[in-house]
């Protein structure tokens, strides 16, 4: 998404609601997380890391992880709560790492933000040969309602009831909450086959996806392209287009 002031505003916006953002905003699957972490990753990158819900999860697989976030007030609490974690101030157009320095790149639910023009390039470059670039959309209709009916029958199988009633309540707040940030135009969604595509064209390989969060949310995966790193190749716009 090109940056204009509008959309530079509401990037920025989530800082005023940094703790309540940490507490509802729920975290990916374990599967979820195996299936997108490189095997024998050293040290990973998370470009937007918010308050660090992705980054603790993280920091507990990789011995080096790095939790870019330009929003200091998202950094506050970032700090706070995800120890151990190289916490920088930075972007994704200009990424605060070496050349070839990690194994992968995370963007969970942040891409949509940035300029790709300049972040793509700036992705490929901190990548190793054959690291990853991974990250996460929502789908284009997100539904809560039903997300609370399937939790039903879980309910009564579940060790720990009380606890999966209290997860589910917050799965639920958390929908509330997101629809209205969606209406408020901080959230921008594409189908999985229109992603899958542009990041092919990219030149990135073997690009894949799956369902996740519910079945809420995309997530993707591929491997760096030989000739990216200092390219002026066409960006990867995960915004519909503007009407």
């Amino acid at each position: 998404m090109r940056q204009d002031e509008v959309t530079a505003i509401l990037s920025r916006s989530f800082g005023a609601v940094a703790g309540e953002y940490d507490r509802l905003r729920p975290g990916p699957s374990n599967e979820a997380l195996e299936w997108l972490l490189p095997r024998a990753a050293t040290d990973v990158l998370e470009l937007g890391a918010g308050t660090g819900i992705l980054t603790r999860l993280l920091a507990e697989r990789v011995p080096h992880v790095v939790a870019v976030e330009p929003d200091e007030r998202m950094r506050a609490v970032l700090s706070e709560r995800a120890t151990g974690v190289e916490v920088l101030a930075g972007s994704a157009e200009q990424i605060p790492a070496g050349d070839e320095s990690v194994d992968a790149v995370f963007a969970a639910s942040a891409w949509h933000w940035v300029e790709e023009e300049k972040a793509v390039p700036e992705v490929a470059r901190v990548l190793r040969p054959g690291g990853r670039f991974v990250f996460s959309v929502n789908v284009p209709e997100p539904a809560w309602g039903k997300i609370a009916l399937y939790g039903v029958p879980a309910f009564f199988t579940s060790r720990k009831p009380l606890r999966f009633f209290r997860n589910s309540m917050r799965m639920l707040r958390y929908g509330r909450w997101l629809k209205e940030e969606a209406r408020l135009g901080r959230f921008h969604y594409l189908p999985a086959s229109t992603i899958t595509e542009k990041l092919t064209k990219l030149g990135f390989g073997a690009v894949q996806s799956r369902l996740s969060f519910v079945r809420q949310a995309y997530i993707f995966r591929g491997w760096k392209p030989a000739g990216v790193a200092r390219g002026n190749e066409t960006p990867l716009s995960l915004a519909p287009m503007q009407k």
